[in-house]
């Protein structure tokens, strides 16, 4: 499950802010998981509460944001809506279509002590 490695690369990037902005406890984390990622909200969920045992993230609140996913319809030359990966322009109905948006994981916000 890559959502453990995930979690945990969270945990890390929180764990350079504090030494960085000098904090020592998480009250909440916001997450953006693109609609097109590959990971499972849920899971990144499950795994937080364990990852976070011990560190200065634990008992914190995750709220995790689902961007829609989008494409760059290449016949058409307009961004279009995006439910899945390869889903076909629905314009034009061709498979050329480049994702451009939601298929990231981004850690936008923390709520420090």
């Amino acid at each position: 499950m890559h959502e453990l490695a995930l979690t945990e690369s969270i945990l890390r990037i929180v764990e350079t802010e504090a030494e960085r902005q000098g904090f020592s406890s998480v009250r909440a984390v916001w997450l953006e998981l693109g609609a097109l990622s590959h990971a499972d909200p849920d899971a990144i969920r499950f795994c937080f509460d364990t990852v976070t045992r011990g560190s200065l993230a634990e008992g914190a609140r995750l709220t995790i944001e689902r961007p829609p996913g989008q494409g760059w319809c290449m016949i058409c030359s307009v961004t279009v809506p995006l439910a899945r990966r390869f889903d076909p322009c629905p314009h034009c109905g061709g498979h050329q279509v480049q994702v451009t948006d939601g298929d990231d994981m981004r850690l936008t916000e923390l709520e420090v002590a």
